[in-house]
């Protein structure tokens, strides 16, 4: 029987962890996409609450992230190591990424538009500060709707994505559970997987390309997962 996520995280409570805290798993990856990408990967840990009204400590660090990203580092922002490994990912995969913006850039372009990053609730919060301080994309699941680890694999025939019509176009790049797509690679999560007002765990997982390393992978869940857990 497949491990739970809590019982992959057990192994590894066990061990040092960075800053005292649970260090993320690395999730896996089928030997398809192994070869033909080399460097991809997806690491994930659980933060015990969901989501809620940010506290005024996140707030008040939006807005210094807000002063720190000014205008001329947007507009350099593509040029940077981790937001041009993903661009030049997303043209392998068949993605446009001046048209299908990678995280960073896309949290980049509503600060721009916005005059600032605006607080929305504590994991978008979460999500953007980890986003914007490390440039590695992050996503988020209802760690109770998801069993066992994670997994990036290309879809099989019959596969859906809960709340999408029709079935997924075999071989598309998809976030996995043991049982089920839960998201696209860089795009939808399945209808009811992500977090809602009544999730209680929150996983949260980091997807890395070839120029994305561990450690900055393991940094970018620790900012998140530190900005969520600085709620109570």
């Amino acid at each position: 029987m497949s491990e739970s996520i809590d019982d992959l995280l057990r192994e590894v409570e066990a061990r040092s962890a960075p800053r005292g805290e649970v260090e993320s798993v690395a999730g896996t990856v089928t030997a398809e996409l192994a070869d033909e990408f080399p460097g991809l990967g997806i690491r994930y840990l659980v933060v015990e609450r969901g989501s809620g009204r940010s506290p005024k400590a996140v707030k008040d660090r939006l807005r210094v992230l807000s002063n720190r990203f000014s205008g001329p580092q947007a507009i350099t922002l593509r040029q940077k190591p981790i937001p041009w490994a993903y661009r030049v990912f997303y043209r392998h995969i068949g993605l446009d990424p001046d048209r299908t913006l990678t995280p960073v850039e896309q949290a980049s372009l509503d600060r721009m538009k916005q005059g600032s990053f605006k607080s929305e609730n504590l994991l978008d919060d979460a999500l953007t500060i980890g986003i914007v301080e490390s440039g590695v994309a992050l996503r988020a699941f209802d760690a109770d709707k998801v069993s066992g680890g994670l997994a990036l694999r290309a879809s099989q025939p019959g596969e859906i994505l809960a709340g999408r019509p029709g079935e997924l176009d075999s071989g598309t790049l998809v976030i996995a559970d043991e049982r089920r797509p839960l998201a696209l690679l860089f795009g939808a999560t399945g209808e009811g997987l992500g977090v809602h007002p009544k999730t209680k765990r929150t996983l949260l997982a980091a997807v890395l390309v070839k120029g994305v390393s561990d450690i900055v992978a393991e940094e970018a869940l620790w900012i998140a997962a530190t900005v969520m857990r600085s709620a109570g």
